[in-house]
């Protein structure tokens, strides 16, 4: 680790030549990072409180706000998401807010007075679970906490990452989560691994920006379980030095895939937003098994593991949710969740034993349960993945038996009144850029609402959104089987939804719409932006659908009291 910079001096300046990202096809350099930070440094200097919240999409924006926070000496709150209901809990917890959120501050101008080393123990971030299994909930990590997981990364997996020269490192995840913050920001700065700050959204981005030069991939199960094998992988084949995987279990078919197609057996690294990084493991190499990080403890309280190390603040042990077997050789396996317990009928229900039971049916391939709100009170449902038997039922006999067959199942392992009343089936689960499938996400199933959405802008006449577009929306039923584009009249009856939000004094009738122009396709996963314009005089409103790709869509929808 001749080149390594502890987390403490990563904001100052670095050794001469480093860089720390590439940004559409720009090296930028340790030298602007550290005048970055030090501009925000300035700017945070100025607020009067301690708490700054800070999001961006931008990996390399996110990392100078971040130690320009630590720098004066402010707690970082990492959002995991800019959702209206995640904006509501925030905003009156932080006294000013960075990048992608409201009312944000911009760096200064110029930098302040010159920049000393961060306190291992002082500076703090507080992080968020991802709400998998309930809703988010608010933790705090110290640096120190950061500075031990990635020097352990850094001495188990260094060499092989730096074997032929330093790799650059691509992504499909946000730096928002734990995950995304040691392994796209602490760690590469830390150790002078460049990050390709724009994100890998599709495979076929992923086979095209994995090689021919060293790369590695840092992803999660819900990117690697849809490689596709009609893809060139030859060039990932030829660069691509290591995979990483997180966030949860990667099925074994599908790191079999990756390996097959990429070359690289995923490595996958178990641990949580609280534990931190616990063990990893390589299936090709170590089957189920997992090997703890350096300076990880680890022992079984009954058959629930409990960890201590320095990833966690403090010395005591730490009860996860998980159930573990303990091998001979100093080892574990991981044998499913040990929470999740819902109340349903006055009675106590294990969703995870109850997703076994599901899975063991032979008809799903994966399920999911949880509750959600009905006309009649809160009733337990079911997201599943129908296996090929299960698929052949639907398609022969209907959505009906198959619950039926499902709940008969049930009833041999629990009482009638506790059994699921409602159910979704999917070719796969959604996910959101972390790639969990959280409970909002799975409820969004259950409701005839629309899409998630993230308000940007909100004052007459103009308006501006992001919606998270996912494969599972119901308005992509049928609009195409395996390949789902968003319909065109979805996104017009949106952008006038929105618009009544936006603007409430539109009037009532729709009357014509005006240069509709469909560029190219919305094809999920995307986040899609939504630009509005409302012209009370003429009566008329302009929109226009954009993301990353590019313009999908736009144009005038005309308004009146009268038709």
């Amino acid at each position: 680790m001749t080149d390594w910079l502890s987390l403490t001096r990563v904001g100052l300046a670095g050794p001469a030549g480093r860089a720390v990202a590439v940004r559409n096809g720009e090296l930028l350099p340790h030298a602007r990072f550290a005048a970055d930070v030090a501009r925000w440094q300035a700017a945070f200097a100025s607020v009067r409180g301690s708490r700054i919240a800070v999001y961006f999409d931008d990996s390399y924006d996110f990392a100078c706000a971040l130690f320009g926070a630590w720098h004066a000496g402010k707690v970082a709150v990492l959002p995991g998401d800019a959702q209206p209901a995640t904006l509501e809990t925030l905003l009156p917890q932080v006294d000013a807010c960075a990048g992608d959120l409201p009312g944000s501050l911009r760096p200064a101008a110029e930098a302040g007075a010159p920049l000393s080393p961060l306190d291992l123990r002082e500076t703090l971030a507080v992080i968020y679970t991802s709400g998998s299994s309930g809703r988010p909930l608010a933790l705090q990590k110290r640096l120190a906490q950061l500075e031990a997981e990635v020097q352990h990364l850094e001495a188990v997996f260094g060499a092989r990452l730096d074997e032929d020269g330093a790799p650059s490192i691509h992504s499909t995840v946000s730096h928002q989560h734990i995950y995304g913050l040691l392994f796209l920001v602490a760690w590469p700065l830390a150790a002078g691994r460049v990050v390709a700050v724009e994100k890998i959204a599709y495979p076929e981005q992923m086979a095209e920006r994995l090689g021919p030069a060293p790369s590695v991939l840092v992803s999660s199960p819900a990117h690697l379980r849809r490689l596709p094998e009609g893809l060139d992988w030859t060039p990932a084949r030829g660069g691509l030095r290591s995979i990483f995987s997180s966030g949860g279990p990667l099925p074994p078919e599908a790191s079999e895939q990756a390996h097959a197609l990429t070359g690289q057996s995923p490595i996958e690294v178990y641990g949580s937003s609280e534990t931190g990084g616990v063990a990893w493991r390589q299936r090709a190499l170590h089957g189920d098994a997992w090997t703890p990080l350096p300076d990880v403890k680890w022992r079984l309280k009954d058959d629930t593991l409990c960890v201590k190390s320095t990833h966690l603040d403090g010395d005591d042990w730490w009860e996860t949710s998980d159930r573990a077997k303990a091998l001979d050789d100093g080892r574990f396996v991981l044998q499913g969740r040990a929470d999740r317990i819902a109340k349903v009928a006055e009675k106590r229900v294990s969703l995870v034993a109850m997703e076994e039971a599901l899975v063991a049916t032979g008809l799903l391939v994966e399920a999911r349960t949880l509750m959600v709100e009905d006309t009649l009170g809160p009733r337990l449902a079911v997201v599943g993945v129908p296996s090929a038997a299960g698929t052949e039922l639907l398609k022969t006999q209907g959505k009906r038996a198959l619950n039926d067959r499902l709940r008969a199942e049930l009833l041999r392992g629990f009482e009638r009144v506790v059994l699921p009343r409602r159910f979704r089936y999917l070719r796969e689960l959604p996910v959101n850029t972390q790639g969990k499938a959280t409970e909002a996400l799975l409820s969004m199933l259950f409701k005839p609402e629309l899409p998630p959405v993230q308000w940007r802008d909100r004052r007459l006449p103009q308006a501006a959104l992001s919606l998270e577009i996912v494969p599972q929306l119901r308005v992509l039923e049928g609009h195409f089987p395996g390949a789902p584009v968003l319909p065109g009249v979805v996104q017009l009856d949106w952008a006038i939804a929105f618009a009544r939000q936006a603007f409430p004094g539109m009037p009532p009738r729709f009357l014509r719409v005006d240069q509709l122009k469909f560029q190219q396709p919305v094809l999920p996963p995307l986040q899609l932006e939504l630009a509005m314009e409302w012209s009370a005089e003429a009566g008329h409103l302009s929109f226009r659908y954009s993301s990353q790709h590019g313009a999908h869509s736009s144009g005038r929808v005309m308004f009146g009291d009268r038709p």
